[in-house]
């Protein structure tokens, strides 16, 4: 049995998974201590289960747990990352390169630091959402401290050459940041292999709970230093000061072990789901996907449908839930934006207002999918008898 709403809208986050609860759920209740008071025993229960998960997080990714620091969410690993990496290697340089299709985090961040008298470079992306490497390359100079790209976009679904472009970093011997938001759980990421030397990921994107996050940073090959943004008692050894969400905590683990373990049979299963509701939308007049199609996430579908608003469409379609685009664009106003994304691969304003982002995930069943097709189909073809677009 369907339940309704649908849900297809995974990449701005995902249910908590139960198995995920039943690991957190004595943390809220029972194990209720800071993990930071180390003269009792509740505070000695807290700390063993944070470094557990910590242990945990950084076995599924091949690093070491030292290595691993929690925060809030990726926003605030993105921005501890771009402006702590500033702040430690001012010294050395005052270049950062990027992309233009980054998460809004990071490219304000990178903002806050031209307003500080640093030079960003914002590559551009091609119609598929993939950086030039050559580009990349030519863009480096003798005052570059660090390259941002992320894994894969949380819009078009784009996976990124990372390996390569960490091959360029280690060569001209540069830093290496990447959001991996959108990547881990999904898609293999290996930082010593990939030489990576900071990652940011969220526990909310892989069925983990809301507002825990972590950043990995190299600990050697080279010693990565970070100046940390938040002050306070020194808490993740200085870095981030803050009491830990150790429910929070012991849930991120949770879920990134379920992700690591169940992510090659997951992935084959979305790939198959994504691309039913692609081939049914895809026999509709109109419609264009955007994104890359081979080098994508397997749960993600950005289609265009030319002439018809993604505000309309997500209007009448109130019983299945889409994006017009990332989660974080339009949230105080409501209103939907021409997105970044749309507009570094080529899509003008008219076709960027008339696109919607389907995220599959774990829960995602076929009649679901057909569903949605059928609704989406019956939406569009109401609007465009409305207005007189043409239909076939």
């Amino acid at each position: 049995m369907r339940n309704t709403p649908v849900y297809m809208d995974y990449h701005a986050t995902t249910p908590v998974d139960k198995r995920v609860l039943e690991a957190m759920m004595p943390f809220f209740t029972e194990h209720f201590g800071n993990a930071a008071s180390l003269q009792h025993r509740f505070g000695w229960i807290a700390k063993e289960a944070v470094d557990i998960a910590r242990k945990k997080i950084a076995a599924s990714l091949r690093v070491q747990a030292g290595e691993i620091f929690f925060t809030s969410g990726a926003t605030e690993s993105n921005n501890l990352a771009i402006k702590g990496i500033a702040e430690a290697y001012k010294t050395k340089g005052n270049h950062i390169i990027t992309t233009q299709i980054e998460h809004k985090c990071v490219l304000e961040s990178c903002k806050k630091l031209e307003k500080a008298g640093w030079i960003v470079t914002y590559l551009p992306v091609d119609v598929k959402g993939k950086v030039n490497i050559a580009a990349l390359e030519k863009s480096i100079t003798g005052k570059t401290v660090l390259v941002s790209v992320m894994a894969a976009n949380n819009e078009i679904g784009t996976i990124q050459p990372i390996e390569e472009i960490g091959a360029v970093c280690a060569k001209h011997g540069i830093l290496f940041h990447t959001d991996a938001t959108q990547a881990v759980g999904r898609i293999p990421i290996d930082p010593l292999a990939m030489n990576i030397h900071l990652l940011s990921f969220a526990s909310h994107k892989i069925y983990g709970p809301k507002g825990v996050g972590a950043l990995y940073i190299r600990s050697k090959n080279p010693r990565v230093a970070v100046e940390t943004q938040m002050h306070g008692a020194g808490h993740e050894h200085g870095l981030r000061s803050g009491t830990l969400n150790v429910a929070g905590v012991v849930g991120f683990a949770k879920a990134m072990q379920l992700a690591m373990e169940e992510s090659e049979d997951e992935n084959a299963r979305l790939f198959r789901l994504r691309n039913r509701l692609q081939e049914q939308l895809m026999s509709m007049e109109g419609v264009s996907v955007n994104g890359a199609s081979e080098d994508r996430l397997p749960n993600n579908l950005n289609v265009t449908f030319l002439g018809i608003s993604s505000d309309q469409i997500m209007t009448e379609m109130n019983d299945v839930a889409v994006s017009a685009g990332s989660a974080c664009t339009s949230e105080e106003t409501g209103e939907i934006r021409y997105s970044h994304v749309l507009r570094a691969i080529g899509l003008d304003e008219s076709a960027g207002r008339s696109t919607i982002r389907f995220g599959l995930g774990r829960f995602t069943t076929e009649d679901e999918v057909d569903y949605t097709a059928d609704r989406i189909r019956t939406v569009v073809t109401s609007l465009k008898e409305q207005t007189g677009i043409g239909i076939s």
